[in-house]
């Protein structure tokens, strides 16, 4: 039975079946046979963050589960921490439907319903959202249910209705941004916004509990006694989603109810303006590309000089790098914190900041890596242009390297006032995991596009591991170090042995 077109429901399967593909394209890298790897990857990882979630509640329920100030403070933290990441992914994602173009010029041109199209779409970032981070607290969930009753079950309701709301709000935001700026710079802006948002909550969290209680975790400041009795009565409609996840039926049907009709609200709102903004949006890549007059002269230079100035300019035009990256470089502000507090005290703090700017370092490094490797657009052009492949590896490679120094420079100097041996430890660790990150998306390196980037894992997931286990143990070589421990040799042997076997695995080059 097929469904007619033009309808909600023929939308509706256009797009499942978009999803289907590029999820399974995600997960297996365009590679059938990896399916059966990939299921056992999930079944094995979903045991264990059930056992794991189990190990950490049982206590607790076995405790008595009582509502109280303690628990709501705890359960309406996390859950606000859970929304605003969301919030940052939705807001990323409602601007991709005005600019990702694929099959939106045919729709555009058809005589389909652009509005019906738009409003498939807004419903399809919203489950995906939603989805994805039921996924993420369904072991919680889950175990809860098995544990405490099938009250907890509403907690998945609670989830659809924040994200439903978080994809309303990113709607109201993506076309005030249209409205005011234009489409020019809304997508710009909209990254901005999306970073600072998704970890705006967070460092601010994180900021309190180090400035209150000397700690970088976030969930101390939850815990503790002065935040506790300074939050609201226990009847106070701010616990309100929180009592909704525990199952109580009025707060549970207000906030589900409110959640789903503002997203219907804004969709009807602003569903008639979809065709006028996406169409606005197109050729903005060219637009951007086009030569400027500018009074500075031509600068001569080496080979070398040439590449990196070319790599460079190409990370700084490159549309959707700053939301994949900004992120990243704003976590690096609690640490930054902690050591302006602790500075010329004991090693302590460093053993915690240690090994979050050495993990930074190797991410940060992994994707400009795959960047400026595998998603060199002009491929064929540089490998035609009169110039060694080595030297526009090397070219690379060295861009790559001075960004990460340039971002990691100001906490490694503020570092050194206190302690230059900390800070010369932490450089070295710091250029190991990105020089690690580095070599393996050399290793693995692929001919692919750069609007792949979010998808980059699907080249290899000998890479992918590869490069989280290499960071992971310069992590704690770093912080052993810093400790004084001798065996901070060990998990520097297993980095070596990371790379060594990333080296096997990697594809053979003529």
């Amino acid at each position: 039975m097929t469904t007619a077109p033009d309808t909600l429901a023929w939308f509706a399967r256009h797009e499942l079946r978009l999803a289907w593909r590029e999820w399974m394209a995600m997960m297996t890298g365009g590679r059938p046979a990896r399916r059966v790897g990939v299921i056992i990857f999930l079944a094995v990882l979903v045991i264990g963050m059930h056992l794991l979630s189990f190990a950490l509640l049982s206590p607790w329920v076995a405790s008595g589960a009582a509502i109280d100030k303690a628990m709501l403070v705890m359960l309406t933290g996390t859950g606000l921490l859970f929304w605003t990441v969301m919030l940052s992914q939705v807001l990323e994602s409602v601007t991709r439907v005005y600019y990702s173009r694929s099959d939106l010029d045919l729709i555009l041109s058809s005589p389909a319903s652009s509005r019906r199209l738009f409003a498939v779409r807004t419903a399809a970032v919203a489950i995906s959202s939603t989805a994805l981070s039921a996924l993420l607290a369904s072991p919680l969930i889950n175990v809860l249910v098995l544990l405490d009753g099938p009250h907890w079950l509403a907690a998945y309701g609670v989830a659809a209705a924040l994200g439903a709301l978080a994809t309303a709000i990113a709607l109201g935001m993506t076309i005030a941004l249209f409205r005011l700026v234009g489409p020019k710079q809304t997508r710009f802006i909209s990254q901005i916004f999306a970073a600072i948002v998704g970890a705006g909550f967070v460092i601010g969290v994180q900021a309190v509990a180090i400035l209150h209680f000397g700690s970088i975790s976030r969930f101390s400041l939850f815990q503790s006694n002065a935040v506790i009795e300074a939050a609201p009565d226990v009847g106070s409609l701010l616990w309100w989603p929180a009592r909704a996840a525990m199952g109580e039926p009025l707060p549970a049907l207000v906030v589900i109810a409110l959640g789903l009709a503002a997203l219907v609200l804004t969709v009807v709102a602003t569903s008639s303006s979809y065709g006028f903004h996406a169409i606005s949006t197109a050729g903005l890549n060219h637009i951007r590309s086009r030569r400027k007059s500018t009074r500075r002269p031509f600068r001569l230079g080496s080979q070398r000089q040439a590449l990196r100035r070319k790599e460079w300019l190409l990370l700084q035009r490159d549309p959707w790098l700053l939301s994949q990256t900004l992120m990243q470089i704003l976590y690096l502000a609690p640490p930054a914190l902690l050591l302006w507090l602790n500075y010329g005290s004991h090693a302590g703090a460093y053993v915690v900041v240690v090994p979050v700017l050495v993990m930074a370092a190797g991410q940060l490094a992994g994707g400009l890596a795959w960047l400026a490797i595998s998603g060199e657009d002009a491929h064929d052009l540089v490998m035609t242009a009169p110039v060694t492949p080595r030297a526009v590896l090397q070219a690379k490679i060295e861009a790559v390297l001075v960004v990460i120094a340039i971002v990691l420079a100001p906490l490694l100097i503020l570092m050194a006032l206190s302690s230059p041996t900390l800070a010369l430890i932490t450089a070295g660790c710091a250029a190991l995991s990105a020089g690690s990150a580095t070599a393996i998306q050399l290793w693995f390196r692929v001919t692919a596009k750069r609007s792949m980037f979010r998808r980059r894992q699907t080249a290899s997931r000998a890479a992918t591991l590869s490069e989280a286990f290499a960071s992971i143990m310069w992590a704690g070589t770093g912080a052993l170090l810093v400790a004084g421990q001798w065996f901070a040799i060990a998990p520097a042997l297993a980095a070596a042995l990371v790379l060594a076997l990333a080296r096997l695995l990697s594809p053979r080059r003529p």
